[in-house]
């Protein structure tokens, strides 16, 4: 399997509070994210609420880039249908 297809793939999943202090520690870290986080893409919104012990989950992925990135999604891309994620080790944004 080459890394292309690997990668179009999740790695693992992480709870909505895990995945919101993920991404907010992404943004503390490069700070000029959070303004292309809030130009580029929309709010995670869920349309039921999270049943007791199951709280809602999203994907992580691994960063192209950087191997020991992983990508967590900081919304929905506003110009294509697509998650967008913006990777902890190096800042990028990636559509999903």
């Amino acid at each position: 399997m080459t890394s292309n297809v690997a990668q179009s793939y999740p790695y693992s999943n992480e709870t909505d509070s895990e995945r919101e202090a993920a991404v907010a520690a992404v943004v503390e870290r490069f700070p000029e994210l959070a303004d292309k986080i809030a130009a580029e893409s929309q709010p995670v919104e869920f349309d039921d609420p999270a049943e007791p012990g199951r709280p809602h989950r999203t994907w992580v992925f691994v960063c192209p880039q950087h191997v020991s990135g992983r990508l967590h999604v900081a919304g929905y891309a506003r110009d294509s249908h697509a998650l967008y994620t913006v990777c902890d080790e190096g800042g990028e944004t990636y559509l999903r």
